[in-house]
């Protein structure tokens, strides 16, 4: 049976691959990367075989701590990633719980991932191949370690499957999985200078890790080589212990699982609430706003583009700390506006099929428009305002602020005019409705690029004016400058944005019907 689980699980992933080319294109830019990555740690890990023990058991400890703690962190964000072998799919087999967990336990070895972790665990045993004993103690840890790994993901995996089952807690998830992405350069940054600080306090740190069950099996063979049995033998309970008390909490989850698969319904809603449909006006451009202001807070393909605005100022402080130079900041009003601003120019190929509400509802192609910008612009504006005047305060130059505020104002304006007339015009891939904001299905992608290149050059020769005056008040020093070109940007910007909320509703009446057959094309 545990050989049929396996031989299941390969069948699956076959199918999967010939199904999709793009995803084996995926699979195969993945395990690149992950090939990359296996090598630099294996060819490390032998190269410390040369290196004092101390150091080797500082790097294993650590680096195998970490690999626990990150098989038990990851699938809480990403525990639907992988369904191939889910429990829930056999609850009307009678397979034994002894074969199925030793099934779904060495089915997770079969993956980028696990075989990335077995390959690394097991280059272990060539650092401490100095004797017999350490060599054959680091053979053993490393089989506890990966079998740790594998287990303690599964024990995470079914605990939180009833939560995993939810699409709230799918999007949250999503979104805030992206959070450290974008932050990943401070980060890794901080981690590192953290480590450079504190060199001299990493081996006792992984001394007393090694004493916890994260760190316990990676252990083993640096306490044998120091001549410490006594040690080695207690970490080796420790990490027999801590791993057949996660089998055990596996299998009485897995147990409830199979009985009580977990339910994503809804439940009963109270009714009588309209929320921001009773909030604006009741007129068709007031609808499409809360509609889109709905979708901009509840569809995390929409929310995850506000989780990154915040992180901006994060990202450009952090340059400038690094350099001394804190210019950079100036370009955070006007990208923020930029990125807000364009996020419209493919709502209607988010919407999908949803767009035939819009055509049903019989909804004028100009308040369609009008309502999707306002929606975006009721708190782009704020933010662009925030992120500008933040920025005259942080460097103490208020003079600067009027033109700031000038070519950022007509960036968002002149950005939504145009996004209003590109997606009434055309469509491009983006992720359906349901799907994580990473997952973006194959098509047009020609089209696609086209369409973003080309409309980012288009909206930078509409803001040349605005750019042109704020060149001329660097070189100048004249704050007149800064004045007119705020009062170009606001009029030009507004001026543009009812041009483009005009002739994007006019092609969207002419053109309904035939976007809503683009939009559906990927369903």
């Amino acid at each position: 049976m545990v050989a049929h689980l396996l031989r299941l699980k390969l069948t699956l992933l076959r199918n999967g691959l010939r199904r999709s080319p793009w995803q084996l294109v995926g699979i195969a830019f993945a395990g690149l990367y992950a090939l990359g990555v296996v090598a630099t740690l294996v060819v490390v890990l032998v190269l410390l075989r040369r290196a004092e023990p101390e150091l080797v058991q500082t790097a294993v400890v650590l680096g195998g701590a970490a690999a626990i703690l990150g098989w038990g962190i990851i699938p809480v964000v990403a525990s639907a990633t992988d369904m191939t072998l889910d429990p829930a799919r056999f609850t009307t087999f009678a397979i034994p719980m002894k074969q199925m967990l030793a099934g779904l336990a060495l089915g997770g070895l079969i993956g980028i991932p696990g075989l990335a972790t077995t390959l690394v665990a097991l280059a272990t045993v060539v650092s401490w191949s100095r004797g017999v004993l350490p060599a054959v103690a680091a053979l053993v840890g490393a089989v506890l370690g990966v079998l740790t790994c594998i287990v303690l993901s599964k024990v995470v995996t079914t605990a939180t499957a009833s939560l995993a089952a939810s699409r709230r807690f799918k999007d949250v998830s999503a979104i805030a999985f992206m959070v450290p992405l974008v932050l990943l350069g401070p980060i890794v940054a901080g981690v590192s200078r953290g480590i450079s600080a504190s060199a001299g306090f990493l081996p006792e740190f992984a001394q007393a890790m090694s004493w916890t069950p994260l760190g316990a099996p990676w252990a083993i063979a640096g306490d044998l080589e120091a001549g410490q049995p006594g040690a080695a033998a207690l970490k080796l309970l420790i990490s027999v212990a801590v791993l057949a008390g996660l089998t055990w909490c596996w299998k009485l989850l897995l147990e409830r699982a199979l009985v009580s698969p977990p339910y994503s319904g809804s439940g009963k809603r109270k009714g009588g609430k309209l929320g921001l449909f009773g909030l604006l006006p009741a007129v068709p451009a007031g609808a499409v706003m809360a509609r889109s202001l709905t979708y901009w807070i509840r569809d995390p393909r929409y929310s995850g583009s506000l989780i990154v605005v915040p992180l901006l100022p994060v990202l450009l402080v952090f340059q400038g700390s690094q350099t001394g130079d804190f210019s950079t900041l100036a370009f955070l009003a006007p990208l923020t506006a930029f990125i807000l601003a364009w996020s419209i120019s493919a709502d209607v190929s988010y919407d999908n099929t949803a767009f035939a509400l819009h055509l049903a509802s019989g909804v004028r192609g100009v308040h369609d428009r009008l309502g999707r910008a306002l929606a975006c612009l009721a708190f782009a504006l704020p933010v662009v305002l925030a992120f500008a005047i933040g920025h005259a305060a942080f460097v103490a130059d208020w003079a600067s602020l009027p033109a700031q505020l000038g070519l950022s104002l007509g960036i968002l304006l002149t950005g939504l005019g145009l996004s209003s007339v590109v997606s009434a015009r055309y469509t491009v891939a983006v992720p359906l409705p349901g799907d994580s904001p990473f997952k973006k299905p194959p098509g047009n992608v020609g089209q696609t690029l086209a369409v973003q290149f080309a409309g980012m050059g288009i909206l930078f020769v509409l803001v040349l004016p605005e750019a042109a005056l704020l060149i001329a008040q660097l070189i100048t020093g004249n704050s007149l400058f800064g004045w007119l070109n705020l009062a170009v940007g606001l009029l030009l910007g507004l001026a543009l944005l009812v041009t483009g909320v005009r002739l994007g509703g006019k092609w969207l009446d002419a053109r309904g019907p035939e976007l809503l057959a683009q939009v559906t094309v990927n369903r």
